[in-house]
């Protein structure tokens, strides 16, 4: 997969990659592109902050969603990851929060996006 951009922030506790699918699509980049510039700045100091130091403290920024997710909250935006066993997160989706509750369809599909990444990790054939 040349040219995938997976590396969103590299830190010292954690990198902070984009998820590709196997066609090679990444809908949380496409999300991230279409933000504003101010938008994305919010975003990004959140990525620097958990890549750093390894975690933020502040729940109205960063919260468990359980199930193995987590959601980094840029406000109004959520981006849904996961972390992994080689001190990575791995950024699933990217959504404009509409209510206080999770969608279970976006979570789901991030369950999904898990569990795929995880497959071909391991078959050797996510990172080609």
């Amino acid at each position: 997969m040349k040219g995938k951009e997976f590396v969103a922030y590299n830190g010292t506790k954690f990198t902070i990659e984009w998820y590709f699918d196997s066609r090679g699509f990444s809908q949380s980049l496409d999300y991230f592109y279409a933000m504003t510039n101010s938008q994305k700045r919010k975003l990004l100091m959140l990525f620097k902050r958990m890549g750093d130091f390894g975690k933020i403290s502040d729940k109205t920024k960063f919260r468990n969603e359980n199930d193995g997710i987590y959601a980094f909250k840029p406000q109004p935006d959520r981006f849904l990851s996961f972390f992994t066993s080689e001190q990575k997160i791995i950024i699933t989706e990217g959504f404009q929060k509409k209510s206080n509750k999770l969608p279970k369809n976006i979570k789901d599909q991030s369950i999904r996006i898990k569990n795929e990444y995880l497959k071909r990790t391991q078959e050797g054939s996510y990172y080609e």
